[in-house]
């Protein structure tokens, strides 16, 4: 019993010297903010200085590396000769330059339509970032005439706030109005762009056979081409608002907290930023790696419905199944890969961006309230009444969550900027081979033959030389010019023949030889690598390919293909001369039986193989 009474007076006295300790170390706390509080006052205008200063520091460092990372002369090829080839799409000169290059296609001159929607956006982004502070400050006194308890006030505050509701609500729609409308037109234009580069010339087929390149050019251009409209588009919207409302934001902020409050979120966030762009994916590599696996999937369907006739034959299609499925669990890996790591990233991103954010600004609008002065403050907490504080505080708690939010889609932006990045590259390298198509410069991998051949040379590869083209008036003449598939088999080193008007000419040999490849070259398809071609221009040439092509369109219009029924009209041709064309080839009876030109029918399924080739002697 003595023991357990010696026990509870010991426990007394070890709490007694806690409370004790515990109370003077609060103490020497309170009395060192205090100290600092003191020496904050003496020395409030030198502290300021130094923290515009600092912010002013920040601010130059960032815009320098920004210039600095426009600016960087380590171009793809640099890099591929360090050892270091460029990885999918990055934020880089390469990216801006790009950008740069098709924003001047998307939007041709400032004084356009396109620069006068953009002019209008601008201009309702910056009316609805007013509005938001306008409501913010009505929010505050709505909520301060609640709590004084004065019932017209609140009232005439809800009117107030229902007047406010109409032209926000219609400032939001025309936003997406204009943002909708502006992708179409950036597509509508790259678009244009586009086919012009690839509907010049043979450059259509020249870029999937005579390049290596682009292997699935239809995906980029009815695909990525707007995907990449979408994402620039939307990436202004997102972007300029959000910085325009930071901006105002903490201008707000500064009057109502001070300086030195704001300095301090800005430096969480700061912070925060910094350690999400450590740990964010490549989002932009792996953007661009799922168009392409996308591309390569389509390719493998468009090819599969190409060839469907053929594959059935054979009985082909387990041998199809097993190509479409391997690429699309191709597909499907990548993709899973991409959202197992946007549930990590957007885990950490929502906590950083909504609640710790969140939690920083609420004790920042709380200290005006628990303390006694804030430098910087409108006023001091201590002299204002009850509304003026809940005012105050309602008022800069929707301000510091409307910065919050606006920092928050600046992070979410950065992510559609690297995303952007990946579409940017896709478009950008469709140009960049259309424009060397057109030129005449081809990148084709040799395979076979040709790639040793390559290997144990020590001369100019051949593909990379041009013979002579020269336009004759009737007759068609090879010299020395060499017969080269575009992969850089050479299949004769050397053809020589001279045709005249009248003359007829039979080519024979075994498959491979080259008989299909030199009417290529003949009809440009394939360049001239050495020698000289002469022979008409290509209005007095005309060839019956191996599978005729049936187009889209009237009956009429497979007859007089590639002319339309325009130009037949134009030539002064009428139907009863096609009929005397049909004729000749014994097809008159096809008019009726399908019926009339003007029938427009799926034609590669409802002609036979034979009516087929007697359509394509017709032409002739």
């Amino acid at each position: 019993m003595v023991a357990a009474l010696n026990s509870e007076h010991l426990v007394r006295l070890l709490a007694k010297k806690m409370h004790r300790y515990t109370h003077d170390f609060q103490h020497r706390q309170l009395a060192t903010l205090l100290r600092l509080v003191t020496l904050y006052a003496r020395y409030r205008k030198p502290i300021r200085r130094t923290i515009a200063a600092l912010i002013g520091v920040l601010l130059i460092e960032r815009v320098h590396r920004m210039v600095r990372l426009m600016t960087s002369q380590r171009t793809q090829k640099q890099q591929a000769a360090d050892g270091q080839p460029r990885r999918g799409a990055q934020l880089d000169r390469r990216f801006f330059d790009n950008l740069r290059r098709l924003v001047a296609i998307a939007v041709p001159h400032a004084v356009s339509t396109e620069g006068g929607m953009l002019a209008v956006h601008t201009v309702l982004l910056v009316f609805r970032t007013f509005l938001s502070v306008a409501v913010a400050a009505l929010d505050g006194q709505i909520v301060s005439a609640l709590v004084r308890l004065q019932g017209g006030e609140f009232l005439r505050g809800i009117v107030r706030w229902m007047a406010m509701a109409v032209p926000a609500t219609l400032t939001n729609s025309l936003l997406t109005y204009l943002q909708t409308t502006l992708a179409l037109r950036f597509r509508q234009n790259l678009t244009a762009h586009v086919h012009a580069k690839y509907l010049q010339g043979t450059t259509y087929y020249a870029v999937g056979n005579l390049d290596d390149r682009i292997a699935n050019a239809d995906q980029l251009i009815a695909v990525d081409v707007r995907k990449f409209s979408d994402s620039l588009a939307a990436l202004y919207s997102n972007l300029a608002k959000p910085t325009l409302d930071a901006l105002v934001y903490n201008v707000q902020l500064m009057r109502s907290l001070g300086a030195e409050s704001l300095f301090g979120i800005l430096l969480v966030i700061q912070a925060s930023m910094a350690m999400l762009r450590v740990l964010a994916p490549p989002f932009g590599q792996l953007v661009a790696q799922e168009q392409r696996l996308e591309g390569d999937f389509h390719f493998a369907h468009a090819r599969l419905i190409e060839h469907a006739e053929e594959v059935a034959l054979y009985r082909g299609h387990e041998a199809e199944k097993r190509t479409l499925t391997r690429r699309y669990l191709r597909l499907v890996r990548h993709v899973s890969r991409v959202v197992r790591l946007n549930v990590f990233y957007g885990m950490l991103e929502d906590f950083v961006v909504k609640y710790f954010w969140g939690a920083a600004g609420l004790v920042a609008c709380a200290a005006p309230v628990f303390a006694s002065r804030i430098p910087g403050a409108s006023q001091p907490a201590a002299a204002a009444d009850l509304g003026s504080r809940t005012r105050d505080f309602i008022t800069n708690r929707r301000l510091l969550l409307s910065g919050s939010d606006a920092l928050g889609r600046m992070m979410y932006s950065y992510k559609e900027v690297v995303e952007l990045a990946g579409f940017t590259e896709r478009v950008a390298d469709l140009l960049a081979v259309l424009d060397d198509v057109n030129a005449g410069r081809y990148v084709k991998t040799k395979v076979g033959s040709a790639a040793q051949a390559h290997e144990g040379s020590h001369g100019a590869d051949i593909v990379m030389q041009r013979g002579r083209l020269v336009e004759s008036p009737d007759d068609v003449e090879f010299i020395g010019v060499p017969i080269v598939s575009p992969n850089g088999d050479v299949l004769v080193r050397s053809l020589s023949f001279h045709v005249t008007p009248g003359r007829h000419l039979l080519i024979v040999g075994p498959n491979g030889c080259g008989k299909s490849s030199m009417f290529r070259i003949l009809g440009g398809l394939w360049p001239v690598y050495a020698g000289t071609l002469r022979k008409p221009s290509m209005r007095q040439i005309f060839y019956i390919p191996q599978r005729p092509y049936l187009p889209i369109g009237t009956l009429r219009d497979q007859l007089i293909y590639p002319d339309s029924a325009f130009d037949m009209r134009t030539r002064g041709v009428t139907d009863d001369q096609l009929l005397g064309f049909l004729d000749v080839v014994q097809m008159r009876h096809v008019v009726d039986r399908e019926g009339g030109w003007d029938a427009v029918k799926p034609w590669r399924d409802a002609l036979s193989g034979g009516d087929k080739q007697r359509i394509a002697m017709a032409r002739l």
